[in-house]
């Protein structure tokens, strides 16, 4: 399974350095490698079924929102066939790379290894993102052109997407560190790959981002002091926080000052932002049972347009809201049922959180998906199929049900040993 983890993973680097996926080629070569990946794995397992097949928590609530959307586009009752069918292949594209990651990751040692390639990745591409911030020529990779427009950081366009990146990746290293499960000879460097993401964070100057990973610390402290669990190290997260606002300031904290300024007159007011929350409201409200089609919001929204400003809205800057506008009630409650399932499956692990390190990349993994979830109340990062895709993984993650090893007659250490 080595080789479909790496796939996995690549095809996660793909889509963050693509810019997020979201171009035309940029989703199809990721569809095209999810359908490759999941041809070859379904060959491999036919020829030779060394493993029960493991079929995720979060997969049916999954499934059944694709249910709905199915129905959408057959019985044509969206707005658009054509728009509905992409965003139902990319679903569907999503659903098959999480069925494969429940196959290749199912033992601690696999999760481990995915531990240490999100650490690094998202070290990488903070690095990235900061140097870009300090030599940015108006163009991405310095060499591309933004047709469009955009407030780029790093590979995203939109710096409150990179934020959510951000958002998915820093609990990776920072919870295990607050828990006390690293060791000693490590903490160094797991600190430093959790200091520059958070640093590149603010620097990004996404107020979205920055609210969203307040959040993934009071969650976290909340759950440590209800459960007692690595209270002693609380003091190393304050002093890598620390390290990444001195980060900041060494960088030019007047610089990233100003460019909150700057950048609030070049998005989407707050007005406008209401307009589209008010607007998309009334489309769910005139669509409530099956909304009007999966990737329709830009094509239906004009005639609920209450503030005119000569932008085409394509997105409702909610990702809630979108989903029921696009939904209905019936995709609604399947997001519900997957949120639902996403908490009560992992708060079965917070006993275990002083016990064991695979307890606390469970933690990690939710902690992130609480931050990327109240992101996208002011934002539509689960609309970019990178962090969409990442997005998933950390959710698998976070309810993975994961052994010590393949065999557990073979003698290992405790589990409590750290990485």
């Amino acid at each position: 399974m080595r080789p479909l983890r790496i796939a996995i993973c690549a095809l996660l680097v793909f889509g963050v350095l693509a810019h997020g996926g979201v171009e035309d080629w940029a989703i199809a070569v990721f569809e095209t490698g999810a359908g490759l990946l999941f041809f070859v794995w379904a060959l491999f397992f036919a020829l030779y079924r060394e493993e029960e097949i493991v079929l995720p928590a979060i997969l049916p609530p999954l499934f059944a929102f694709a249910c709905v959307v199915a129905v959408q586009w057959i019985f044509r009752t969206t707005a658009s066939p054509f728009d509905t069918r992409i965003q139902f292949q990319l679903l569907l594209a999503d659903l098959g790379m999480i069925f494969l990651a429940a196959q290749a990751f199912r033992t601690l040692q696999d999760w481990r290894g995915f531990f240490w390639f999100v650490m690094l990745f998202a070290f990488l591409v903070s690095g990235f993102g900061i140097l870009q911030h300090l030599t940015f020529n108006g163009k991405l990779y310095w060499f591309r052109e933004m047709h469009y427009g955009g407030i780029p950081f790093g590979p995203y366009v939109n710096r409150n997407h990179f934020a959510g990146f951000a958002e998915l990746a820093i609990p990776v290293a920072l919870v295990p560190l607050i828990l006390g499960k690293v060791r000693r000879e490590r903490r160094f460097v797991i600190s430093l790959f959790a200091l520059l993401p958070i640093g590149a964070l603010f620097l990004s100057a996404s107020r979205g981002g920055i609210v969203a990973f307040g959040v993934e610390l009071l969650f976290l402290l909340s759950i440590v002091l209800l459960q007692k669990a690595g209270s002693k190290h609380l003091l190393t997260g304050g002093v890598i926080l620390l390290a990444a606002l001195s980060l900041v300031s060494w960088i030019g904290v007047r610089q990233v000052l100003s460019r909150f300024g700057s950048l609030h007159s070049m998005e989407v007011k707050e007005a406008k932002r209401t307009s589209m929350r008010h607007g998309t409201w009334h489309i769910f409200l005139d669509h409530p049972v099956l909304g009007t089609g999966l990737g329709t919001l830009q094509l239906v929204y004009p005639p609920y347009e209450t503030l005119y400003d000569g932008k085409i809205v394509n997105h409702a800057h909610n990702d809630y809201l979108e989903a029921l506008a696009e939904t209905g009630i019936a995709g609604g409650l399947c997001c519900a049922w997957f949120v639902g399932i996403l908490f009560l499956v992992a708060l079965r692990t917070f006993q275990e959180t002083t016990r064991n390190f695979a307890a606390a990349l469970r933690l990690a993994g939710l902690t992130a998906c609480c931050g990327i979830l109240v992101h996208s109340l002011v934002d539509f990062n689960l609309h970019i199929p990178a962090n969409a895709y990442f997005f998933f993984l950390m959710a698998l993650l976070s309810t993975s049900q994961m052994t010590n090893s393949a065999s557990d007659s073979v003698p290992r250490r405790p589990a409590s040993r750290n990485p």
